[in-house]
């Protein structure tokens, strides 16, 4: 097949592509955080506590991290839109039965489950992009990926916690998950098929060799256990903040609370300026730049004033999506060799990092105060700190 023949800005192909790839991130991460917003509503319904309740966050998260386990040996077994068409339709299924489950351990089975299939897409929408798209729009055709992502995880809390107020949270999930059906179906009509990328075997003894060596180096595994500790210290602070601000001082209505989580606007936002100043500074130092930021970001959380509290998640959540992108760089960076198993890995540890902070800290805050909630998250952010320290010696001086 002539390269001359991959997706090129302007041509046909690449605004199908570039629409449905937008599609595949809002549907993936508005269902994946579907039920955060909603948490202390399913505490209530459900009489439970607040870590109970966040196992409804978790269970999906728990299951992307497991699905992107299997899928880093089996990917490359099927053909990429089957998988993609699969993975939306699929979860958006089991989004909509969600509705009508009067148990909440079988809903946070049904989130195990729903995480499992929707990391289908995540596993290969990158790799589909880098193979079908010329390299001069694959930088804007990932960019749609990425906004779509953000913009999906946003918009799904804003929609969730408005018809949830007004609705119930029950019909919150069932209309986010017909509005993810119905970008399924748009996905399945209109993504094209791949032109440079036929199902093959997978070399396990070859995988396996090459997580082995990512996973005993040294440099690799402090970067994954920093994408852990600041995932789930992110994930911690919008789960539970809306329990937060629903009690005193503040006593925010769910209207108000709603438009908190366009605080996400940020998120992309710092991606933006860590893709100027890489080129102007190290990586590792935006990386320690964009941890000292979030800590700042997370200790203006425990004040009581409404404006000072709103600029700290700004300010939070900016050096959050800074970090990320720079150690998922990093990352893919160092990875000579490999790169696909060790990109896996960092994904995995990131959601692993979500499910158990945040179900853990839940606990914590139910058990204690906020207070100790924010000291316990600036712990973790301060052991992410110097991990990022640490990996300024030799061994990472290839991408410095």
């Amino acid at each position: 097949m002539n390269l001359s023949e991959k997706a090129d800005q302007g041509s046909q192909r690449f605004r199908y592509i570039k629409l449905c790839i937008f599609f595949s991130g809002l549907s993936v991460f508005a269902q994946l955080y579907l039920f955060q917003p909603m948490l202390p509503m399913a505490a209530e319904h459900f009489n439970v506590s607040v870590g109970d309740t966040s196992l409804l966050v978790s269970s999906s998260t728990i299951g992307m991290a497991l699905g992107l386990l299997f899928f880093a040996f089996k990917a490359d077994s099927y053909s990429r839109k089957k998988l993609m068409v699969f993975s939306l339709v699929s979860s958006a299924l089991l989004t909509i039965i969600s509705t009508w489950i009067p148990s909440l351990s079988i809903l946070i089975a049904i989130g195990v489950l729903k995480g499992f299939v929707v990391s289908g897409v995540s596993a290969v929408a990158l790799a589909y992009l880098t193979e079908e798209v010329s390299s001069l729009a694959v930088p804007m055709a990932i960019s749609m990926y990425l906004s779509g992502n953000t913009i999906g995880g946003m918009s799904g809390r804003i929609l969730a916690t408005l018809i949830a107020g007004e609705l119930g949270w029950r019909n919150a999930v069932l209309i986010i998950g017909i509005e993810s059906l119905i970008l399924g179906v748009v996905f399945w009509k209109l993504f094209p098929e791949s032109r440079f990328f036929n199902p093959q075997k997978t070399d396990y003894h070859l995988k396996v060799k090459q997580m082995k060596f990512f996973l005993t180096n040294p440099y690799m595994l402090r970067l994954y256990f920093i994408a852990a500790l600041l995932m789930g210290t992110f994930v911690s602070v919008y789960n539970y903040l809306t329990f937060r601000l629903e009690a005193k001082p503040f006593s925010l209505s769910h209207f108000i609370i709603a438009f908190i989580f366009l605080m996400y606007i940020f998120g992309v936002f710092g991606t933006m300026i860590v893709g100027k100043l890489s080129k102007r500074f190290r990586m590792n130092d935006i990386l320690k730049g964009s941890i000292l930021f979030m800590l700042a970001g997370a200790l203006l959380l425990l004040s009581e004033n409404i404006y000072l509290l709103i600029f700290g998640l700004g300010l939070f959540t900016l050096s959050f999506f800074s970090a990320h992108t720079m150690a998922s760089q990093m990352t893919a960076l160092y990875a000579k060799r490999g790169k696909s198993s060790a990109t896996s890995i960092y994904w995995l540890f990131y959601y692993f990092g979500s499910s158990i902070l945040g179900s853990g800290t839940g606990y914590l805050l139910h058990a204690y105060s906020w207070n100790i909630f924010i000291a316990i998250l600036t712990v973790a952010v301060i052991i992410a700190l110097f991990l990022a320290t640490a990996n300024t010696s030799k061994e990472g001086k290839r991408i410095q």
